[in-house]
């Protein structure tokens, strides 16, 4: 029991050398506001990224069969999808689900018109 005690002793005593020593210093991070305006550097970067190809995509469903039943597939044919009619469609970048939306057609041409989207956070929980 002594030993132990004595460790402890060494143990807080080097964690006091250390936390003296090492000439760290505390500092306060600015908190983020969504409304200021980017700084010229930080405008900089940020351009920097802004034409960085990207890949969207919309999901309807998707369904798994063998690869008998696939190369049975033919004009005609229907493919059971694991959503039922009237599910908002999944709408990723890069694989990653940012949103959920449904079809909408506009001038002879479909879209997607945003129901939901995942908050930043949530995404960036999914990352991990």
């Amino acid at each position: 029991m002594a030993d132990d005690k004595e460790t402890m002793d060494d143990w807080a005593a080097a964690m006091a050398e250390a936390e003296g020593t090492d000439g760290a210093t505390a500092v306060e991070l600015d908190e983020l506001k969504e409304d200021a305006p980017p700084s010229g550097e930080d405008k900089l970067k940020l351009d920097t990224i802004l034409d960085i190809p990207v890949t969207i995509s919309m999901e309807v469903g998707r369904s798994k069969i063998s690869i008998r039943n696939l190369l049975q597939l033919n004009q005609g044919s229907v493919v059971e999808l694991e959503r039922v009619a009237g599910e908002p469609l999944d709408v990723l970048v890069n694989g990653t689900l940012i949103a959920h939306g449904e079809v909408v057609v506009v001038n002879d041409k479909f879209g997607i018109r945003l129901t939901d989207v995942i908050s930043q956070i949530e995404r960036i929980k999914k990352l991990r």
